[in-house]
């Protein structure tokens, strides 16, 4: 318990964004290369690894995947082992996903598992999204190291430490990112007439932009459109020629972010022509929804419900969004939250998970895993 703790702590003290993981992936070779190499092969894929463990009597392969980026977050925990990084934080438990990941390597290196294993340090998971590329890689390059089924975890801080919660089908949405820049004509504060104000028309796009799940979405779907950062304009007395828009879209079918994606360039367009301006759109990192198959997730779900100390739980579907879905759309696979039992939630930078989910989970998912 000391060992897997501390290096949590370790990996929490590094966080790097996505494809940059360069600290982190030199210390998860250092940690694989210490197990025993008996029925181990480690590949490196840009900063991430795959790690194929031989099993004595395989009739499958079982994937277990982890992703390995931090966030663009202050941390202000205060804790002795916080971010040596400044402004990168493990704010989303990927610290915690990579430790039981090793432990997972680490007990099936020193003891054999009957079926093929394969776990999968995946990059990029937070942006611009790690999960699609390393796939198409393995497909074209690597189809050795393609399972026939595949699992993952989130830590979950509103759940209690041994709660194993999930759901056959759709747990998490599609999710895009979204950026909009618009750009106009600047000018003198005192004469208006001789510009074209970006601030004005930002105003009113994103006014439009919040009438698209009212009236453009099917009310028996769930849809999201959130614009979480505005910028336009440099000082009071100069009107803004350039705006930006930052924000994200999140619905529960495939269809919906298509129809959401082209009212947006459709509302852009009424934009352009009622402020005389233009307007460029960026879709940035766009995850495929998690969508559980219905015997993996049963299976999971049966396994909790007898294994000491955990508790299975059948969790709602969140707007949540994770790259793992790209993974789920080719190999049958699922994913659950992981009790993490914290007072703060993912992504806050005072986020701090309790250390004891380390070893539970760890040994559950060893378990389930040995079980298949």
């Amino acid at each position: 318990m000391d060992s897997i703790i501390q290096i949590r702590r370790d990996l929490h003290q590094i966080p790097e964004l996505g494809f940059q993981e360069f600290k982190t992936q030199k210390y998860l070779l250092e940690q694989l290369n210490a197990v025993p190499q008996d029925h181990l092969s480690i590949t490196t894929w840009k900063t991430g690894i795959v790690v194929k463990i031989s099993g004595s009597n395989p009739t499958k392969t079982i994937g277990w995947r982890t992703d390995i980026d931090g966030l663009p977050i202050d941390e202000e925990t205060g804790l002795p082992f916080a971010s040596i990084h400044e402004g990168r934080m493990h704010a989303c438990g990927h610290d915690c996903h990579m430790t039981i990941a090793l432990a997972l390597v680490n007990a099936f290196a020193t003891n054999q598992p009957k079926q093929n294993v394969i776990v999968y340090f995946q990059p990029a998971e937070e942006g611009p999204g790690g999960a699609e590329p390393m796939l198409e890689w393995i497909k074209s390059e690597r189809p050795d190291l393609l399972p026939d089924e595949i699992y993952a975890l989130h830590i979950a801080p509103e759940y209690p430490i041994g709660t194993v919660a999930t759901k056959p089908g759709l747990l998490f949405a599609n999710t895009s990112e979204l950026f909009i820049d618009l750009k106009g004509k600047g000018g003198h504060a005192a004469y208006p007439h001789k510009t074209r104000d970006m601030t004005v028309a930002t105003a009113n796009l994103i006014i439009q932009l919040q009438t698209i799940i009212s009236r453009n979405v099917d009310p028996m779907e769930s849809a999201v459109i959130t614009i979480g950062k505005m910028t336009s304009g440099t000082v009071q007395n100069i009107i803004a020629e350039n705006a930006r828009l930052e924000g994200t879209i999140r619905t529960l079918n495939a269809e919906a972010m298509d129809e959401v994606k082209r009212r947006i360039e459709a509302i852009c367009k009424g934009i352009e022509a009622s402020f005389e301006c233009s307007i460029a759109i960026d879709y940035g990192s766009t995850y495929y929804e998690v969508n559980n198959d219905e015997e993996c997730a049963q299976k999971l779900l049966s396994f909790a419900e007898q294994f000491d100390n955990c508790k299975a739980v059948l969790s709602p579907a969140a707007m949540t969004g994770e790259d793992f879905g790209y993974f789920l759309k080719e190999i049958p696979g699922a994913l659950f939250w992981a009790g993490a039992n914290c007072e703060y939630g993912l992504h806050h930078a005072k986020i701090s998970p309790d250390e004891s989910l380390l070893s539970v989970n760890a040994n559950f998912v060893e378990q389930f895993i040995r079980s298949l």
